[in-house]
């Protein structure tokens, strides 16, 4: 029998499927003895595949998710690009159609202002011809808008504008302008925007006499100078040795205080705000025309409204073709009259196609207020601002026509310049013309509006 102690046992298989060093290379524990977990690890060569092996494995998951997310955007774009293959073979959807804009209508009195520029003289009259035949014949004088123009361009004015008006019936007169500074200017001087000025005081004196607080006789009491612009000054004095003067001779000289004393303490400024709407500002007047509205903002304070009352409020501003029409309605007994630029338009067959109607646009004051401003505006030519235009070096009067007239006096920036005003209209009793002249100049002046409106009215009234 064979002894059992010469007996060895066989191995058993490792874990891992991989052998063991052999028995030879081991040493046989005894029984009981714990056996040591590094016994069952590889090494060597088995190890090495190992790491390899867990080492892929690590890889292989860390890449898995960016391959699922690389294979999406792959599929995302063929979806976009078959899209846009597919795309490139229809027809595209046709595009919404911009609503067409409506045609830029110009009104005729527009259309004629513009043509102004070409318009030759046929006998006394101006004609402009537009380039689809129709002839404009216009209502201009034509020898006056003649002579104010040289006389603007001769003198070299940095900017004038010039208006006139047959009171009537609204026909213009005359329309012209001059800038030796911008010649771009001139085109649409009559209907823009300037400070009026000392003008305003007619609106002030219409407040008053229209409510019936005076008469052109009418004396009111005052301080300071003649031509103040400070209204702190103008109250009277309780120990007398106060200015006194007339409504009339006041209007004239265009005292400041005495029509800013009667714009707070005799007016007040209900009645001053009445007649400024009344006399067309902060609205649109002129229908058809590309006139600007006249601004005259409410006064806040009695210190402003003293200011407005003597047109020395800046933000208060007129166009000249505004002041040419108050000036021709006060001289139309308070009615004021469209103004037209044309008296017919005729066509290539010598048919007219549009004549010029007179027509009543409002009333800005009554007859008998009418009057009294009259007589009010009349001082201004013979014994006040305008006496120096309207006289030659003896003294003697260079019109044998009765002249209603005022002036303006204002330092402006739009443009930056020292703003001469003229507005009148004459005969007083039978009134044929009424204009508005503004120059405007720099410190140093050659002519006044008042020159250009005493060339003009010497012009009108020499046939």
């Amino acid at each position: 029998m064979q002894d059992l102690k010469h007996l060895s046992k066989k191995k058993s298989a490792s874990v891992f499927g991989f052998s063991g060093d052999g028995s030879k290379n081991r040493r046989s524990k005894p029984a009981g003895e714990p056996v040591s977990p590094s016994r069952f690890l590889p090494k060597g060569k088995r190890l090495r595949q190992l790491k390899l092996a867990l080492l892929s494995i690590a890889i292989i998951l860390a890449l898995a998710p960016l391959c699922v997310l690389a294979f999406r955007q792959t599929t995302l774009s063929g979806s976009h690009l078959w899209t846009r293959i597919a795309a490139s073979f229809t027809t595209p959807a046709p595009k919404t159609a911009e609503a067409a804009k409506p045609p830029v209508t110009v009104s005729r009195f527009e259309a004629a202002r513009d043509l102004l520029a070409t318009a030759e003289a046929n006998g006394p009259l101006l004609t402009a011809r537009t380039p689809e035949g129709m002839r404009h014949i216009y209502t201009i004088q034509g020898d006056v808008q003649r002579k104010v123009y040289d006389f603007l361009a001769k003198s070299r004015v940095p900017y004038g504008v010039f208006v006139a008006i047959e009171p009537v019936s609204g026909r213009i007169l005359g329309m012209t302008a001059y800038s030796s500074v911008d010649p771009n200017w001139a085109k649409g001087s009559a209907c823009d925007l300037y400070p009026m000025a000392s003008l305003f005081k007619i609106i002030t004196a219409s407040a008053a006499l229209e409510s019936r607080k005076i008469t052109p006789e009418s004396v009111i009491e005052f301080r300071g100078g003649s031509y103040s612009e400070n209204p702190r000054y103008w109250d009277i004095s309780p120990r007398g040795r106060n200015n006194r003067m007339d409504a009339t001779h006041a209007m004239g000289k265009s005292i400041n205080p005495f029509y800013g004393r009667m714009a707070s303490d005799i007016v007040g400024k209900s009645s001053v705000m009445e007649s400024v709407a009344r006399f067309g500002f902060n609205q649109e007047l002129l229908p058809g025309i590309p006139a600007k509205p006249s601004r005259a903002g409410e006064p806040v304070s009695n210190h402003g409204l003293r200011l407005m009352g003597a047109g020395l409020d800046h933000e208060v501003k007129i166009s000249p073709l505004h002041a040419a029409v108050i000036m021709s309605a006060i001289a139309n007994g308070g009615a004021m009259m469209a103004p037209g630029l044309t008296s017919s338009i005729v066509d290539e067959q010598g048919l007219e196609k549009e004549t010029f109607t007179p027509r009543e646009l409002r009333r800005l004051v009554t007859p008998e207020t009418s009057a009294s401003l009259a007589r009010m505006l009349s001082s201004t030519v013979l014994t006040g601002t305008s006496r120096k235009a309207f006289h030659d070096r003896r003294g003697r009067l260079r019109l044998n026509v009765q002249v209603a007239a005022k002036t303006g006096s204002i330092d402006g920036t739009d443009p930056k310049g020292h703003y001469s005003w003229f507005a009148a209209f004459a005969p007083i009793q039978n009134p044929r013309i009424a204009l508005v002249a503004l120059v405007i100049n720099p410190d140093k002046w050659k002519i006044k509006a008042s020159q250009v409106g005493e060339l003009a009215l010497e012009e009108f009234f020499r046939r």
